[in-house]
């Protein structure tokens, strides 16, 4: 089977940096282009960290730098939950690369455009680099595949008590590509806090290899959860879907993103109104996951259980 073409508008970040990881190491994926985003930290950081990645897998795949700040808001990264660098942990070696030299939506519509079959992008930040494109280039919506992003929930959130951490960082972007018409996958808090790895499974990935060893280091100060109590791999989750959409159960829902006041960020989807007829869905939300298989899959990615 022909590999998958994506682009990863990310912002790394320890779940990122796994989701990243597998990606490129995985054969069915092809892995076109790593696009950052100011979110867990800034975006100048974010961007390094994209580069040390690709510098660590040995991996040709470039790097571009995307917006610092959100549309109409200020940023609120999490040094508190990935650290200050954003991948605190781990001591990587000095990086020789660089990004590219254009903003990362030029680069992203000039791939798009030019590929020979429509590209995934797995939108693992905030939105804000993929509103841009769009408004600046709507051509690109009819040759993208389908977004697959982390982020939203049905019920709950990580940044307060509704929104989750990338909606909530930019709601406007959310809300401008979840109105875009482009068809989206959204893996929210709802499946991805039930989608842990344990202490037991990261000493296995720690023993795989270099890329396991790194992992290893970022999830000890990682706190997104505990590896005792079990350690959420958000951003990884995304790329379960698109490798194994069997592990989840999805729904098509009317989504929309709430963008001011005190529930800014939230993501909300009105059941009644589309049993009503009122509302079309536009979404597909996975409602829930597989955990154990997420679980065992999560860890064959580098212990050879599963085919890479």
């Amino acid at each position: 089977m022909k590999p998958r073409p994506i682009i990863f508008d990310t912002d790394p970040g320890i779940d990122d940096a796994a989701a990243i990881v597998i990606a490129v190491r995985n054969k069915n994926l092809d892995v076109k282009l790593l696009s950052t985003v100011g979110a867990n930290v800034e975006v100048e950081k974010t961007t390094m960290n994209a580069l040390r990645l690709t510098e660590l897998l040995e991996a040709d795949i470039p790097v571009a730098k995307g917006c610092g700040e959100p549309l109409l808001k200020k940023l609120e990264p999490c040094p508190e939950i990935h650290g200050v660098t954003g991948m605190d942990g781990y001591d990587f070696p000095p990086v020789t690369r660089k990004p590219l030299d254009r903003h990362s939506v030029e680069v992203m519509r000039e791939m798009i455009m030019e590929s020979e079959e429509p590209i995934t992008l797995v939108v693992i930040g905030t939105h804000t680099n993929i509103a841009i494109l769009f408004r600046m280039y709507p051509e690109v919506k009819e040759r993208i595949a389908e977004i697959v992003t982390m982020g939203g929930g049905l019920s709950g959130g990580n940044t307060n008590s509704t929104a989750e951490f990338n909606i909530y960082n930019d709601p406007h972007a959310a809300a401008a590509v979840f109105g875009s018409g482009v068809p989206i996958t959204m893996l929210g808090l709802n499946v991805t806090n039930k989608a842990v790895i344990y202490r037991e499974d990261a000493e296995k990935i720690d023993a795989s290899g270099k890329e396991g060893h790194m992992l290893y280091s970022l999830f000890e100060h990682y706190r997104g959860g505990t590896l005792d109590a079990g350690l959420k791999i958000h951003d990884a989750v995304a790329v379960a879907y698109m490798l194994h959409p069997e592990m989840f159960t999805t729904e098509m829902l009317s989504v929309e993103i709430a963008t001011e006041g005190v529930a800014a960020g939230t993501t909300v989807s009105d059941f009644r109104a589309v049993q009503r007829g009122e509302k079309t869905p536009n979404v597909n939300v996975c409602v829930d996951v597989d955990a154990e298989k997420f679980r065992q899959w999560f860890v064959g990615e580098f212990c050879g259980q599963t085919e890479r």
